[in-house]
């Protein structure tokens, strides 16, 4: 066998054994209620200082000006959006800041509702092993309430209720990709309750266990330039490699020392790999899913709001955020902050 197919060979078996227990009922998050080119520069959402598309941002990169992120909390909407890859089915669930007064943060999204006025970056999101979108909604509609358009595509051999091959995730980074243009095309298209409120140059990536290694491949081996910043939730480099590539992208990891699925060591070897800003939130008694993204679990209060704080610094440039990242990261004793950022 050549050496190529033997690494690829390899770079399977190690992705299938290191995800095997990913879709394990004991570790599968708990299921939620129900429920591109810059663009003209235009007003930003929350009165924040807009950058190129409307988003008011500063990356470290250095390719937008500082900014500010919207100071208010949006009730949120959801919608959903039908997309194909060829034969492989991607539908997107899409959490929006909407119009309207927040009701806080166990309120169930208003589907179809219309979206709040200005424009907002967008997060992609990939679930893990086993799961659907759904199972996060908890975290999403967090993200989409701080002022984020969340769209978070179900994979079509990976997600819950399917025939599950673990091999599958390889392929994900290029579905990922390919549901980031779906989505930003809303921003021009006519008639489309999105159209003109996505920020379309001011791009996240994010996902948990073999999302978080679908988003590590979007950073490696599938790297897409669009991306300015991500988020891995308990994920690793199996499969995907260390190769990081192209534009600098600040990376948040975040982890339970304690996750038997997608072991800690292989979550900070891809993090120490990182040669951007970045920064990885440690969980010492944190599992593989529970500490992340049940809802009332202790730990998912600092998980959540130095997700938001990461992203309301890396999509709007809002310096305060990131002030504030180690403060709540830290918060009450339940994580330790490695903060390269």
């Amino acid at each position: 066998m050549p050496p190529y197919r033997l690494r690829a060979a390899a770079a399977a078996t190690l992705l299938a054994v290191g995800l095997a227990g990913c879709s394990s009922g004991g570790d599968r998050p708990a299921p939620a209620p129900s429920g591109t080119p810059a663009g003209a520069a235009s007003a930003a959402p929350g009165g924040a200082s807009a950058g190129p598309g409307g988003a008011a941002s500063a990356a470290p990169t250095g390719r937008v000006p500082a900014g500010h992120a919207p100071s208010r909390s949006f009730p949120v909407g959801v919608r959903d959006l039908r997309v194909n890859r060829d034969d492989r089915a991607l539908p997107v669930t899409i959490w929006y800041p909407r119009s309207g007064t927040a009701a806080g943060p166990e309120a169930t999204p208003r589907r179809g509702a219309r979206a709040a006025s200005g424009r907002f970056p967008v997060v992609l999101f990939s679930h893990g092993l086993g799961a659907r979108p759904a199972d996060y909604q908890r975290l999403l509609a967090g993200w989409a309430a701080a002022g984020f358009v969340v769209a978070a595509p179900t994979y079509p051999n990976t997600s819950r209720g399917a025939q599950l091959d673990v091999l599958d995730v390889l392929n994900q980074p290029a579905d990922a990709s390919y549901a980031l243009t779906a989505v930003l095309r809303l921003d021009g298209r006519a008639g489309d309750p999105l159209s003109g409120h996505l920020a379309t140059d001011r791009v996240a990536a994010a996902g948990h266990s073999a999302g978080g290694v679908t988003t590590v491949g979007l950073f490696t081996a599938d790297r897409d330039a669009r991306l300015d910043a991500g988020i891995v939730l308990a994920g690793s480099a199996l499969g995907v490699g260390t190769g990081y590539a192209g534009p600098a992208a600040p990376l948040l990891f975040v982890h339970g020392e304690r996750d038997n699925v997608v072991s800690y060591a292989s979550g900070k070897a891809a993090y120490d790999a990182v040669p951007w800003p970045k920064a990885l939130l440690s969980l010492p008694n944190g599992d593989h899913g529970g500490a992340l993204l049940r809802r009332g679990n202790p730990a998912f209060p600092p998980v959540e709001d130095s997700t938001v704080d990461f992203l309301r610094w890396s999509l709007y440039g809002d310096a305060a955020a990131l002030r504030r990242l180690p403060r709540d990261a830290t918060r009450g004793g339940l994580a330790d902050l490695d903060d390269r950022l």
